[in-house]
This record gives structure tokens, sequence and C-alpha cells, in this order.
């Protein structure tokens, strides 16, 4: 979630996805006691209009906080635009940045289990380690510590890559230029751009004509018509334990606003969760 100064004002609560209980209704097709996940306040009790719901939940046989994340918005954003953009073969390389979190953590193992060749960056040893080993990626580094990017990926990547799922822009997506004729990159986040006053720009544009790469990017809100698709498809999944999804819950309402500003440094692990009450 991007929040500007503009669009808060003093003393009203910010908005986002989460997962709520009916406590009463006006709207007979939501009954007391019914699940919901959709767009709801950074407060205990929120008055919703029934636009703001996405779906009623129906299965909670998993943690109710997943519908946050592998079962919300970051779940239909990883599913459609992997799937959907960068139309994945077996044996493809995959390169994820920012992959540990809610998003790309998904990504990673949707091409792992299609049998392609997966790599990750992230921003520390513990989520290199992460990747590595609980979600399977084949190789996985730290950015921060490497000195030339081309370098790091020609390492990883000795003979190239297929499609590049973008969360963060800038520098990294630059040096992912340099990739593959026919490449595919989903252009799903800017995160290393968002505070910038000055946004990167980027130097190896000329290689999406001459590599004949095709970039492409879409809101997650249009796809909500792919959330029965998603929901067959991952359920089993998890349940089987093909995907293992990592939340970083913050408990109470009070360290919600610390967890927000962590985003942007990257000391979430894992889908950043506010947990305002449990059941």
């Amino acid at each position: 979630m991007m929040i500007t100064s503009s669009s808060l004002k003093p003393g009203s609560a910010i908005t986002g996805y989460g997962v709520a209980r009916v406590l009463d209704s006006g709207d007979p097709n939501f009954r007391e006691g019914e699940l919901i996940w959709g767009t709801t306040g950074w407060e205990e009790y929120s008055l919703i209009t029934t636009s703001s719901i996405r779906f009623k939940i129906q299965h909670t046989d998993v943690p109710l906080s997943n519908y946050t994340g592998i079962f919300g918005m970051p779940g239909i954003t990883a599913y459609a635009r992997f799937y959907e953009i960068c139309s994945p073969k077996k044996g493809e390389h995959v390169s994820v940045s920012a992959a540990s979190g809610a998003v790309g953590q998904l990504v990673g193992q949707f091409a792992k289990l299609m049998g392609c060749y997966v790599v990750g960056s992230v921003g520390s040893k513990e989520k290199v380690d992460l990747l590595k080993n609980k979600h399977g990626f084949n190789e996985a580094f730290n950015y921060k510590e490497e000195h030339e990017l081309d370098a790091a990926l020609k390492r990883c990547f000795p003979e190239g890559i297929d499609i590049y799922f973008d969360n963060v822009d800038g520098k990294m997506l630059d040096a992912i230029l340099n990739m593959r004729t026919r490449g595919r990159i989903a252009a799903c986040g800017m995160v290393s751009q968002y505070n910038l006053e000055q946004p990167e720009s980027i130097k190896n544009l000329i290689n999406i004509i001459s590599k004949q790469v095709c970039i492409q990017g879409f809101v997650s809100h249009e796809q909500y018509h792919l959330y029965p698709q998603m929901l067959d498809t991952l359920l089993p999944y998890i349940r089987e334990g093909k995907l293992v999804y990592v939340e970083d819950i913050a408990e109470g309402l009070e360290r919600s606003p610390a967890a927000l500003v962590g985003l942007f440094s990257g000391h979430n692990v894992g889908k950043q969760v506010a947990a305002v009450a449990h059941e």
C-alpha cells in the first residue's frame, strides 16, 4: 500500500486490505458472524461499504491472516502477473526481486512448481537463507553486498534470464534488461523509488528493442475474476505443504505504523501483517 500526505486527513483512519468479522449488517448478503476480506480501516471497528468487500471467507482451515497475503491481494497479484504476463515454461530462468516479500515469495515458488530455475534478490543474509532453505529457490543473493549487479546476475544466471518479476525498479531493473531475447518482465512494484525526490534513470532501455523484451504492468483489482481459480489452485498446495507462506506479524494496532515504515527499508521478513485482534 502506498500512502501519500494528500490522501490522509489528521484523525482519519488509514485504510488497507484486511480481514474482519461482520458484527452487524444492513446488507442481506452479509450476515452477522460471517468473515470477509476487503478494504478495512486500521482500527478495531470499521464501518465498511459493500463495495469495499472483495469476498466472503469460506475456508477457515488456513490462518485468517493468509487472507491478507496468499489468499488476498498479494496472492492474486502474484498468480495473475506470473501466469498471465510471464507465460512461464518449464526450464526457463526466472529472477524475482524483493523475493522474500508478500508477492515475491509466491512468484518464486510458483516458478519452482513449473520446473523453472529461480533466483531471488533480497536485502539480508537471513532472507537469502529463507529463500534457499524454506522456499526452495535455486539461488539467492543479498543485493546490498553486491558492488556490481551485472556481475551478480551473471554469476547466478550464466545462461541469461527469461523472466523477471520486478518489485523494485531502479538499478535492479536496469541490470536485468541485459536479458535473453524475448524476455518477459512483469512490472509489479517500484519500492526502491517511492520515497526518492528524483527517481533513478534507466540506461539500458535500448535492450527492449534489440532483445525484443516485453514489459507489462497491470492493476490487481482488474484480475479478481481469477480469484476462484486461484483458490482452487493454491489451497491444495498450502494444505499439502507444497507452498510455504511466511508472515511477519506486528501484534497490536500501536505497532502498525512502525511496521509500515519498516517495509521501505526491508525490515519485514515475509508478508507484513498487523494483528489488531484475534479470534
